[in-house]
């Protein structure tokens, strides 16, 4: 289906999740988040008619521009020399166990604001999360994110094939801790 015959019954869809917490938790497996799946060729016409739909309510997220941030405050330079030493295990670099300072936990803080600014937190761009080790389900399932008063709102750039969630319409992702707006 392309956007124009298939954004109104997505977007109808996210309404409804976002009017019914208590339902969203038990479909979600008790987590808070919502995957907004959309073909990624129409990402730009998905993130568009939402900023247009909840820009008054919501805080958009851009998880691109985060990481430029994210590296710029390590310093090119310092940023290619560790992105090489950990290209085998990059999680350890923008998932670092022993560090309150790295991307994974960047993007937390922003959903934590725009959570407490009465805000949904809707993340965009979610394909800049490709290469880094962090996984949807990473974000999803952390303890910020099931407690947050409004849910999080994740626009997946993917597609269903055989009940598979795919991300980027190739990697296989997890839609445990959500529910699925497909």
């Amino acid at each position: 289906m392309s956007f124009l015959s298939d954004h109104k019954s997505k977007f109808n869809d996210l309404d409804y999740h976002l009017k019914n917490k208590d339902q969203l938790r038990r479909i979600a497996n008790g987590g808070n988040s919502i995957l907004f799946s959309y073909p990624p060729i129409e990402e730009n016409e998905y993130i568009r008619k939402a900023e247009e739909l909840y820009s008054n309510n919501a805080i958009f997220i851009n998880i691109g521009d985060l990481l430029v941030t994210y590296i710029e405050s390590i310093g090119w330079p310092d940023f290619k020399e560790l992105y090489h030493d950990f290209k085998n295990t990059p999680y350890k670099l923008f998932k670092a166990e022993d560090s309150n300072d790295d991307y994974f936990n960047l993007i937390i803080t922003e959903i934590i604001n725009a959570d407490s600014q009465g805000k949904i937190p809707m993340i965009i761009r979610s394909g800049a999360l490709y290469g880094t080790g962090i996984e949807n389900i990473n974000i999803m399932e952390h303890n910020s994110i099931v407690t947050l008063s409004l849910p999080l709102v994740i626009f997946y750039p993917s597609k269903i094939d055989e009940d598979n969630l795919l991300f980027l319409n190739f990697r296989p992702a997890s839609k445990y801790r959500c529910t699925l707006i497909k």
